[in-house]
């Protein structure tokens, strides 16, 4: 956080930058979801090379991180709400059992043993949703395995959770 510079609206053209890396990262329609055409966002750029690092709602709420490594997004329990009520299960989306929803909601990682199903498109490294048996949002992070092995492993980690989604978000659709 220190080496970022202090939050700046985007203009539009690095809201569309931002809308292309949402396409080739997830897919065109949920690009159009986080990014709408009347949307405000925030943006801060690393002070040393002066690349976006973080996108931040219109209250300036932390959206999308665009990491440095692979110029893709880590996305946060905002922007994860939004691609989940964008698309259908399974798209996305690891589901886990009921039983284990509580320990992942507190952060915890998800382990392939409690896997239910999975979008067969996921790869190892993708950013993917935890959910619940009901689709609820439980926690958003890293995928370890694809789609296809998880469910044929019975150890292991599924899912590095980077953010445990404590309270269930009501309505959070307009994307801003």
């Amino acid at each position: 956080m220190f080496n970022l510079t202090k939050p700046l609206k985007a203009q539009k053209d690095e809201i569309n930058y931002l809308r292309y890396i949402a396409m080739y990262q997830f897919s065109s329609k949920v690009a159009s979801c986080l990014f709408p055409e009347d949307s405000t966002f925030f943006i801060q750029r690393s002070l040393t090379t002066n690349r976006i690092r973080n996108i931040l709602t219109e209250d300036k709420r932390l959206f999308l991180v665009l990491r440095a490594q692979d110029n893709l997004f880590s996305i946060t329990e905002i922007s994860g709400q939004i691609i989940k009520n964008c698309t259908s299960p399974p798209s996305f989306r690891f589901i886990i059992k009921n039983e284990v929803a509580s320990f992942i909601r507190e952060g915890r990682n998800a382990f392939c043993k409690f896997v239910i199903n999975s979008d067969p498109s996921i790869r190892a490294g993708d950013e993917v949703l935890v959910v619940d048996e009901q689709d609820n949002l439980l926690a958003v992070g890293r995928a370890k395995v694809s789609g296809e092995e998880v469910k044929q492993y019975k150890r292991g980690l599924a899912v590095i959770v980077k953010r445990g989604i404590k309270n269930v978000y009501q309505d959070n659709s307009k994307g801003n």
